[in-house]
């Protein structure tokens, strides 16, 4: 097991970059201090991406190495598991193999699918949207995805406020998501409203918000 590395997280744009977010989290987790590399992928900086980036996308976790060299991991879920690994006190995974099991199905559920959400529903954390117009498939989704909710706090959430209690992988993964339920002002009930209102309260998700509003400002300053 690695001993306190040196992070750096590179991200896109805090508004926007719903993987960003994911991993962003997933570090403040780890209660690890980490550097943050910002790329604007919606202006010039989108080709300089490459340079950071095995990909070319966000987000990316450089690990520094005891020789001085940085080792890339890229793609959310890689990350996640590999902070898992090596911060195990941090406990991303739930402790319980069928509640770790059902962290992972949904992680890789939201990891690969909905796509109509993403198309319909782009990630906006900042703006607030009434009346947007959803398709059928998108309202199935977010159905669905209410119900994920629903079932993992009543089967697995006792001992606290999120998905499997406390926060872990899962709530990192879903946090965009419910960013999405709150731009869009798509309407929740019972636990699944209870779990998004902990989620938006929580300090790390509201430490994002607060910098993608200054990182807007600051962009519309330049414009």
């Amino acid at each position: 097991m690695m001993s306190s590395p040196a992070y750096t997280l590179v991200i896109g744009s805090r508004n926007y970059s719903s993987w960003s977010l994911r991993a962003w989290l997933a570090l403040k987790l780890c209660g690890v201090a980490f550097d943050t590399e910002h790329y604007d992928l919606r202006g010039p900086q989108r080709a300089e991406i490459k340079t950071a980036s095995p990909s070319a996308l966000v987000p990316v976790l450089r690990v520094a190495r005891p020789n001085g060299a940085h080792f890339p991991v890229w793609d959310t879920l890689a990350i996640a598991e590999f902070l898992a690994e090596n911060h195990a006190p941090a406990r991303l995974w739930p402790q319980d193999m069928f509640a770790r099991a059902r962290a992972r199905s949904i992680c890789a559920e939201v990891h690969s699918g909905f796509v109509d959400l993403r198309r319909t529903c782009p990630m906006d954390r900042i703006a607030r949207v009434a009346n947007h117009p959803l398709t059928g498939d998108t309202r199935a989704q977010l159905q669905h995805i209410a119900r994920i909710w629903t079932s993992c706090r009543g089967e697995f959430g006792a001992g606290g406020d999120f998905l499997f209690g406390s926060f872990g992988i899962a709530d990192c993964f879903y946090a965009p998501v419910v960013s999405r339920f709150q731009t869009y002002a798509i309407p929740l009930e019972g636990r699944a409203k209870d779990y998004a209102e902990a989620l938006l309260s929580w300090a790390a998700m509201k430490e994002w918000t607060a910098d993608a509003e200054r990182e807007e400002t600051q962009r519309e300053q330049r414009a």
